[in-house]
């Protein structure tokens, strides 16, 4: 499990992830009070994406993201 160094590289990985195979999928985020920082990881059991930021300014586009991906979890396209 290796972390992703920038935040589009994630995106666009863990959606590629999501479209691939939507049933296997999950999403977790993790806070780490003691280091200020929140960690995101996707998985399929088979790859495993992960990502961290210090930045609150990444809290945004995260929101964007998570709201993108309800967006294709409700979407009846395949």
């Amino acid at each position: 499990m290796t972390f992703l160094k920038t935040w589009e590289e994630f995106e666009k990985a863990a959606e590629k992830l999501y479209i691939q195979e939507p049933s296997k999928v999950r999403y977790t985020m993790k806070y780490v009070h003691s280091k200020n920082q929140l960690i995101l990881k996707m998985t399929d059991n088979v790859v495993c994406l992960q990502f961290k930021t210090e930045i609150a300014q990444d809290i945004r586009k995260i929101d964007k993201f998570i709201n993108n991906l309800v967006r294709h979890m409700v979407s009846k396209e395949s």
